[in-house]
């Protein structure tokens, strides 16, 4: 998918190619980073473009044979590309680093499970319909996302489960 980079004086009909929509990210209004992951031979790359002022400055690239962790997709190359940069001063290093060190977690699809979640109270007859409903909306909205039910959790009783299934449900509405 092709996006045009806003602020760059382009050709007629040039763009930049960027793997997904969340591989942008506007630092300020004057600092963008635009990533995206290529395959290689042995693995996959990542690959960070440094625009300021809409002009493109430089790259950084990690090639990955194994993922390490990292708090959000492409936190490891970017920040390579702006500790490596000789376009941005010491001041706006510091601050380009303590945004990407910052929260990028989109809470929308958490605050949506939540809600479709707390229908089960509307729904359910008992107790246990309604934590059975929660249980299942949890497990199909953040079940790829970090959700992890324990297995004996339907050994629980259904006091407890409500218990616990109230505390998730705050979490998720809190943000």
């Amino acid at each position: 998918m092709a996006y045009k980079i806003p602020n760059k004086p382009l050709k007629e009909k040039e763009t930049f190619a960027v793997d997904t929509p969340k591989g942008t990210f506007k630092i300020n209004d004057k600092i963008m980073i635009v990533c995206k992951s290529e395959r290689t031979r042995n693995g996959f790359r990542h690959r960070a473009t440094l625009f300021i002022d809409g002009q493109e400055m430089e790259h950084a690239t990690i090639p990955y044979l194994n993922r390490t962790w990292e708090r959000y997709e492409f936190k490891s190359v970017m920040k390579k590309l702006v500790d490596k940069s000789a376009y941005l001063n010491p001041q706006e290093k510091q601050d380009t680093n303590k945004w990407l060190e910052g929260d990028r977690t989109d809470w929308s699809d958490f605050k949506r499970t939540q809600q479709i979640a707390s229908l089960g109270d509307i729904f359910g007859q008992t107790q246990k319909e309604k934590n059975a409903w929660k249980v299942r909306m949890l497990k199909a909205g953040l079940g790829n996302k970090g959700l992890d039910i324990p297995e004996d959790f339907d050994k629980l009783s259904e006091t407890e489960k409500k218990k616990r299934l109230d505390k998730v449900m705050n979490v998720l509405k809190e943000h």
